[in-house]
C-alpha cells in the first residue's frame, strides 16, 4: 500500500480518497465505530481539543453519568489498549480499578496519547453488580468531557486466575 501507481502520483486527491475509503473499510471491518478522516477532512487542523465530540441523539440517553452514548472522533492514529487488569489481586476494588485505570494510562502514554483520547473503554467483571459502582465512580477521576463511549460486561471468568476486573479502551489521537 505505500507504493503509488503512476496514475495515483498524478491525482493526488483521488489517491487520498482511496485511502479514506480503505481506512474506512478497515474500520468497518474490525467493527470500529470511529470516523475516520482524511487530512483535508473538515476540522482536521482544529485545536486537538476539538477532535472529540460526544453524540446524544434524543432516545439514546446515557444510563449513568461518566460515559456518552456516542463520541465522534478525528485524528491521525488510533491506539488500541488491551485488557488491563491491577497488579494486586488482593487490594480492594478501588484499588484494584485504579491500578487498572494506571495501567492503561502508562499504554496511552507509550502511544503518544492519555485519557483525554479516549473514545471508546471496555470493561468485564466478574462481581457485575458489586464493582459496576465502584468503576462508575473512579472512572470520572481519569476521563474528561466528552466522556468516552463505554461498556461495562459481567463475564463468569476472565483470562488471568483471580483476576475480577479486565479494562480495555481505544483512543484517537
Amino acid at each position: 500500500m505505500g507504493n503509488l501507481t503512476m496514475s495515483d502520483q498524478h491525482q493526488p486527491e483521488q489517491a487520498d480518497e482511496r485511502r479514506v475509503f480503505l481506512g474506512l473499510a478497515l474500520l468497518g471491518a474490525s467493527g470500529g465505530a470511529m470516523a475516520a478522516l482524511s487530512p483535508n477532512a473538515a476540522g482536521a487542523g482544529d485545536e486537538k481539543s476539538d477532535a472529540r465530540r460526544g453524540l446524544f441523539p434524543e432516545g439514546a440517553p446515557a444510563a449513568a453519568s461518566g460515559y456518552s452514548p456516542g463520541i465522534r472522533a478525528e485524528g491521525r492514529r488510533v491506539i488500541f489498549v488491551s485488557g488491563q487488569g491491577p497488579n494486586d489481586l488482593r487490594a480492594d476494588r478501588e484499588t484494584q480499578i485504579r491500578q487498572t485505570m494506571d495501567r492503561i494510562g502508562l499504554v496511552l502514554k507509550a502511544g503518544g496519547a492519555s485519557f483525554r483520547d479516549v473514545v471508546m473503554i471496555r470493561a468485564y467483571f466478574v462481581h457485575l453488580a458489586r464493582d459496576l459502582p465502584v468503576y462508575r465512580k473512579v472512572r470520572t477521576d481519569y476521563l474528561t468531557e466528552p466522556y468516552p463511549a463505554s461498556t461495562a460486561v459481567g463475564v463468569t471468568e476472565l483470562a488471568i486466575p483471580g483476576l475480577e476486573v479486565e479494562i480495555e479502551a481505544i483512543a484517537v489521537v
